[in-house]
């Protein structure tokens, strides 16, 4: 548990999780990493939509658990994974909140990619 603060997600920070209705698909050196139809889009204040992936959506025999973590005041402690099909570029290129705060708690058990870090996380529209 972490002794960091809180801070729930308001108007000066908004934070929203939907489903993302395209099927989306994340690629690394001409390998599928994840395939899912159940993405959820997290948008959070001004950033870029992050997609959250089902783990049971992404081959885990391609992920390797690092020692890495990071803090978010508004989504908990999140884990990384590194591919290491994609060498030092892809180190910790993945991340997942096991325990997220309440607000985010759609996001439990489902892990993100960082686009420059994998070779194309693809929207593919119904």
């Amino acid at each position: 548990m972490s002794d960091n603060p809180i801070k729930i997600p308001g108007p000066d920070h908004p934070i929203t999780t939907e489903r993302n209705q395209a099927r989306v698909v994340v690629t690394l050196g001409g390998r599928v990493i994840a395939d899912t139809r159940d993405a959820l889009a997290l948008r959070e204040a001004t950033y870029p939509a992050v997609q959250y992936i089902p783990r049971e959506d992404v081959d885990m025999s391609l992920l390797e658990r690092t020692d890495h973590s990071s803090h978010c005041p508004y989504k908990g402690d999140a884990s990384y994974f590194s591919i290491p099909l994609g060498g030092e570029r892809s180190r910790n290129a993945v991340w997942t909140y096991e325990n997220p705060h309440a607000a985010v708690a759609a996001i439990k058990d489902r892990l993100a990619f960082y686009p420059d870090r994998v070779d194309k996380i693809e929207e593919i529209q119904p």
